[in-house]
Order: structure tokens, then sequence, then C-alpha cells
């Protein structure tokens, strides 16, 4: 819950994530985006892209078809010349195999750096696009950038992410209940398999 670019300026599609991968994979539809009738879906203050860079592992996720065969997601998330944010994504498999994805993402909030627009780099992230309201939003983030929750704003989809493969469970938990607060779907939440040694 990368890593593919970032952007900053305006809604254009850019690449962020895996087809099948983290955080950012929802982002590549346009459907995942908008807000719906449990109203406004707050953010964090601010984001850091350059401490927000680097490696995130998933921890939790809201079921998705792109990741319906993912056990274990990470993405990198890295800084570009051209101000955008580089994504890459990776998962393995329920079958062991590793798959890789690499996208943009546009910041769209520049006040906050807290919502992108994340499409991926492959034929049904063109067809779809993405949304002005952007997909990909920070919902919560460590001060010292050790755990996010990003999510999207019809609280379709969301990722639990962690700078390391763990996470200690009171931590985990704060995330959940604070997920469930903003409306999002807990009870169907999908944790990583990864072993304690990763």
């Amino acid at each position: 819950m990368r890593t593919s670019p970032i952007r900053r300026g305006a809604n254009r599609s850019g690449t962020v994530g895996a087809g099948f991968g983290l955080a950012v994979l929802c982002l590549t539809l346009g459907a995942c985006a908008g807000m719906d009738s449990r109203g406004d879906l707050p953010t964090v203050a601010s984001v850091d892209l350059s401490r927000y860079a680097g490696t995130w592992y998933e921890i939790a996720r809201l079921p998705m078809w792109f990741q319906r065969h993912c056990v274990d997601s990470k993405a990198m998330y890295s800084s570009r010349l051209d101000g955008a944010v580089g994504v890459h994504n990776e998962c393995v498999t329920d079958t062991g195999k590793v798959e890789q994805a690499e996208g943009v993402a546009t910041v769209i909030d520049a006040k906050t750096n807290a919502r992108f627009t994340v499409v991926f780099d492959n034929w049904f992230a063109r067809l779809f696009g993405s949304s002005r309201e952007g997909n990909y939003w920070v919902l919560d983030l460590d001060p010292e950038y050790r755990t996010a929750m990003v999510g999207t704003p019809d609280r379709r989809y969301l990722w639990i992410l962690s700078r390391t493969p763990q996470l200690e469970e009171p931590t985990y938990r704060r995330l959940v209940e604070r997920a469930q607060e903003l409306g999002y779907s807990v009870s169907n939440l999908i944790r990583a398999r990864r072993s304690v040694s990763s």
C-alpha cells in the first residue's frame, strides 16, 4: 500500500502502481473514484512526497479484481526529475508467480499532496482513465512515515501499508478502527500472507 510516478499538476493520466498491485491498483478504474452518500472523506493534512517515497508493504486490503490472486504485495515509490513520483508494484500470487506493474500518479491536491490520480500503464487503465477527484487518497499516515492507509473516495477499495513486512497488532487494529470510522467495510479486509522472515 507503490513505484510509479506521481506528477503535480492538472488531471492527466499518470502511472502509479501495479495492474494487480497495491493500494494504487484500483486507481486505474474511473469507477473507483467519486464520493458517495456517506459524505466527505477526510485525508491527512499533509504528505511529504520525498518521505513517502520508498517501499511500502501491503498489510491488508479490501477485495479487488486485479489482486484476486495476490497473497503478498508491495509498492516502491520514487521521485522523478520531472516532478512525478514513480511507482513500481510487485505481487506474489497464490501460485508463487511474481507479477509487476508500473504506473504514474498525479497530485491533484497540491495543498496537502494527499490526493492523487493514478493510472497504470496498461490497456485497461488507458481505456478507463481517471477522475477529477483522484482515486488514491492518503487517509492515515504515521508521523514517522512508518504506516499509511490509502483508499478510494467511493470507499470500495482500501489498503493498509507498512514500511516493514509485518505490522504490530495494536497498530493494525488502530488502522482498522479508523477505516471503519471512515465508512469502509472492514469485515472484508484481506490480510497479506507472508512469512515472518520476509
